[in-house]
């Protein structure tokens, strides 16, 4: 088996690139050409694997790609993901995580169209959301230039799969973290906050709003479901969540709690935080990936706070010394 993954530099990227070589696949990783390589996250996975230089937006380079890798699953993971950005670059944002995607579908149409291909879709794309829970049925209401982006994104998926027969899947993913999420988002920028604080390396955290609920995940639960979803028959969307959630006042309390502290005393709001258009409720229906693909999440909220916070904990005492 041969896997190619876009954005396997990322969170997921290095996450799903573990699970496919634990279970013997050839993994085949584009990563885009910049002046500052950052592999931090794959370093001790490089050896194993074969990257190579590409770009969503370049079609030929996506085509030569997929020639030479010749891959049996394409997972599409790459995208400019941070949600704040896209208020200030939306036209980039539409650009890789819209265009993007119907570029590298095309170079599957046009090389080989038995590849199987997922689609990193995101619970964004639910925005002002028109029911709770949401499911695969529920409408969307983006209310960012990326959760638009997004919605663009799953359709061609769908649109590809239904004009040219190809096995495209869209995992709906709510928020999903780890140790290795990026430090501009809220939950990494939290547990961070929280070491350098216990450290004394800080003594404030200044956060947006903290009444923002979401349905938090740990990342290495959600790759497997991203796995399950190219090994059916038939492809589909599958939301993929805890069915849980919480508020950011909730993962601030835990995380400095964890450490004996009461976030009162050190957390202050900041209005540069603040989006344009809020999200104020994401609560995932996974009964139908659960049915469907055997899946289940494995780490709780509390494991997932808990181990962000103790990997951050390590990370900055050692660079304390």
């Amino acid at each position: 088996m041969r896997a190619l993954i876009t954005g396997i530099t990322g969170q997921d990227g290095s996450y799903l690139a573990e699970l496919l070589l634990s279970k013997g696949y050839e993994v085949t990783g584009m990563v885009r050409r910049s002046s500052t390589e950052s592999n931090q996250r794959i370093a001790h996975l490089q050896d194993k694997i074969n990257l190579v230089q590409g770009d969503l937006l370049d079609q030929l380079s996506l085509i030569n790609i997929i020639e030479e890798a010749k891959p049996v699953e394409v997972y599409n993971l790459a995208a400019q993901s941070f949600v704040p950005t896209s208020w200030n670059q939306p036209t980039l944002t539409a650009e890789y995580d819209a265009v993007g995607v119907t570029k590298l579908l095309e170079a599957i149409r046009y090389t080989d169209k038995s590849i199987r291909f997922y689609q990193a879709s995101s619970s964004e794309m639910f925005g002002k959301v028109a029911e709770t829970p949401q499911s695969e049925r529920t409408p969307f209401y983006p209310r960012s230039p990326y959760g638009v982006a997004k919605v663009y994104g799953h359709f061609i998926t769908i649109n590809y799969r239904e004009s040219f027969g190809i096995h495209a899947s869209s995992g709906i993913l709510f928020n999903h973290e780890s140790p290795r999420r990026g430090l501009e988002f809220v939950t990494r920028k939290i547990t961070d906050g929280v070491a350098r604080i216990k450290l004394g390396l800080a003594d404030k955290l200044a956060l947006g709003t903290l009444d923002a609920r979401r349905d938090w995940g740990f990342a290495g639960d959600y790759v497997d479901a991203m796995w399950r979803m190219l090994q059916q028959d038939e492809p589909d969307n599958y939301v993929i969540a805890t069915g849980e959630t919480h508020s950011v006042r909730e993962f601030v309390a835990a995380a400095f709690g964890y450490v004996n502290l009461d976030y009162n005393d050190y957390v202050v709001k900041d209005p540069r935080f603040m989006r344009p258009a809020e999200v104020d409720l994401l609560l995932g229906d996974a009964s139908y990936a659960k049915k469907n693909l055997d899946w289940e999440t494995k780490v709780s909220f509390k494991g997932l706070v808990q181990m962000m916070v103790d990997s951050d904990l390590k990370l900055l005492a050692s660079e304390k010394k």
